[in-house]
């Protein structure tokens, strides 16, 4: 399929799924204007996906690493049921005003805790078990997070991994300094090998890895 009717099918789905609603809009705006890489946000389409795992699951309990510009963290909550608690973890401290403006505007911003430093340093402690997990930060660091939360996360819990297909390059032979796509590739290859879950990839946008706990 060439390039012109990839964008004419995208267009497609776009206009046949659920809306992405004004604060969505207004945040991807800004994004745009103000932040230096808007295209790292998660986007309409990825949007309504997470929101609709959240309705098929109704987690209690939600873990989000990486939170940047909380666009997915928007989604997650918009779909989850009211009672529903929202960790998300952003290293990024200047990040922090963009995002608590817009975590202010959602239904369950009382409920969301945002948490600002090294995830690594930050699972360990925070004491839940969690429902479902978004795993969408340093992509050289995907194993580590994954060995992190596996034991937070309970049986018939979904781990999301996003950025899993890395624009293609995980069919490349990596450059031993390209840490990203051999993170992703190493990260790719231990899922595929753990027969302690479930996975598929889906290739929406970037790769995203649905993976299951038995």
């Amino acid at each position: 399929m060439n390039i012109d009717k990839n964008e004419d099918i995208e267009q497609y789905i776009l206009s046949h799924i659920d809306e992405e609603g004004d604060l969505l809009r207004q945040l991807n705006r800004d994004a745009h204007v103000n932040l230096l890489k808007p295209r790292m946000l998660s986007g309409h389409l990825q949007g309504r996906m997470l929101k609709m795992f959240c309705r098929m699951m109704q987690p209690k309990y939600i873990l989000e690493l990486g939170t940047y510009t909380a666009y997915a963290t928007l989604c997650l909550a918009e779909g989850a049921v009211d009672e529903a608690e929202i960790h998300t973890i952003e290293v990024n401290d200047e990040l922090e005003d963009f995002i608590l403006k817009y975590l202010y505007k959602t239904k369950l911003k009382d409920n969301i805790h945002l948490h600002i430093g090294d995830a690594m340093t930050i699972i360990p402690r925070i004491d839940r078990i969690f429902d479902l997990v978004f795993i969408d930060a340093n992509k050289r660091h995907y194993i580590e997070y994954y060995n992190m939360i596996f034991d937070k996360v309970r049986s018939g819990g979904l781990i999301i991994a996003d950025n899993t297909l890395w624009d293609g390059h995980v069919l490349d032979v990596a450059k031993p300094s390209d840490k990203q796509t051999i993170g992703i590739q190493e990260f790719n290859d231990l899922i595929a090998r753990d027969d302690r879950v479930e996975k598929v990839i889906l290739p929406v946008r970037d790769g995203l890895t649905l993976i299951w706990k038995k």
